[in-house]
């Protein structure tokens, strides 16, 4: 896999041979995106927080990882820390910053010595450019994904999101500029100053397969072929992106990009495929997403809070067998209301599961 080739910091010296503005300019050269779910361009956010007024900038790796179904950070933790932290001092090196943190979700706690070590192993590399890698273990907190959360729990404040603006490039960590990105995407940084790097994506597969686990495909690849290395079990008859991105019926040919999901309604978020065949109920996968939502909520914003908890106690009524049309028409209406008026992305997204649910399954909701 090519995310798992080790690059022993000769990405780190070409990258200071460049210097800085050259290596964002680098970076958004090659089409460097975000790898944790919104897809922005790296290169991008480097320029704001780079540019962005004072002389002391902070690094966030957002390594908390806490949607269902996604593992693919943690199989870059395990195998090539020593990758990331080497992108680590290149992003801190092109956005000027000498301090940088490792949010590491809380039941990764035991990846934390190794982690450690190999900071330790790379201290004289980072020491040219003056950089301190501290590692913050979260307390479990799916909200904690969010940038301006994880930044509230790096500050040992209450792990809600902030109000935006300001973004965090202008304002984040102790109020200084920060820049936050996601595990993969820093492990690819020192990747694109290797000859022959390719804008590749790693895929969390799990579900109703016999070979679960993390693929590396090309961006837009149709989904029978993940599916395939896989193995279902059975037929299968619906794919979940996760508990946030929805779900669509499952078609081989349907391919695997940001645009060709957005129109049947679904989100790619961080590359997360769940798979259900067709023995499984898909008001009962809701109502288990439901419940993850209902137990991760903050709780700053009444849509999100009462919302999802509305929506559990029909999903309980749909899964015995009592729900009337208009408990699904109710149902349908909490969830656009929870899309259209929660406070952050992680509760806006909150409803896909149900929205894309009903649009493509609900005669099984009427059973």
């Amino acid at each position: 896999m090519q995310i798992t080739q080790k690059t022993c910091f000769h990405a780190f010296e070409k990258a200071r041979e460049k210097g800085p503005e050259k290596v964002i300019e680098h970076i958004k050269g090659c089409g460097l995106n975000g790898r944790g779910g919104a897809g922005f361009p790296t290169g991008l956010k480097w320029e704001f927080t780079r540019k962005s007024p004072g002389s002391n900038k902070v690094l966030v790796c957002n390594a908390d990882e806490g949607e269902p179904g996604t593992f693919k950070d943690k199989y870059i933790l395990e195998h090539n820390p020593e990758t990331l932290v080497e992108g680590m001092a290149i992003a801190a090196y092109a956005i000027g910053a000498q301090k940088a943190y490792i949010y590491l979700r809380g039941e990764y706690g035991i990846l934390k010595e190794d982690l450690m070590n190999v900071i330790a192993d790379c201290r004289d590399m980072l020491s040219a450019v003056e950089l301190d890698i501290e590692i913050v273990l979260g307390a479990g907190a799916y909200i904690c994904g969010d940038e301006t959360a994880i930044m509230n729990s790096i500050e040992e404040l209450r792990g809600e999101p902030r109000t935006k603006p300001p973004y965090p490039a202008e304002k984040g960590v102790y109020g200084l500029p920060t820049c936050v990105n996601n595990v993969e995407t820093l492990t690819n940084v020192p990747l694109t100053f290797q000859e022959g790097w390719r804008d590749l994506r790693l895929y969390s597969l799990s579900g109703n397969v016999s070979k679960a686990g993390v693929y590396e495909l090309p961006p837009g690849v149709a989904c029978g072929r993940l599916i395939k290395l896989g193995k279902p079990k059975k037929e299968l008859k619906a794919l979940f992106f996760g508990a946030a991105g929805g779900c669509i019926p499952y078609d081989p040919e349907t391919r695997l990009s940001k645009h060709e999901l957005e129109v049947k309604g679904a989100m790619l978020g961080s590359c997360t495929v769940i798979a259900v065949d067709e023995k499984q109920s898909i008001p009962r996968v809701c109502r288990q997403i439901a419940r993850f939502f209902v137990h991760e909520c903050c709780g700053r914003c009444t849509p999100c809070r009462e919302g999802n908890y509305r929506m559990l106690r029909i999903l309980d009524r749909v899964v015995s067998g009592k729900a009337s049309e208009d408990d699904l028409s109710l149902l349908e209406d909490i969830a656009k209301l929870i899309d259209k008026t929660s406070f952050c992305g992680l509760g806006q997204s909150s409803d896909n599961h149900i929205q894309t649910a009903l649009t493509y399954f609900r005669g099984e909701f009427t059973r």
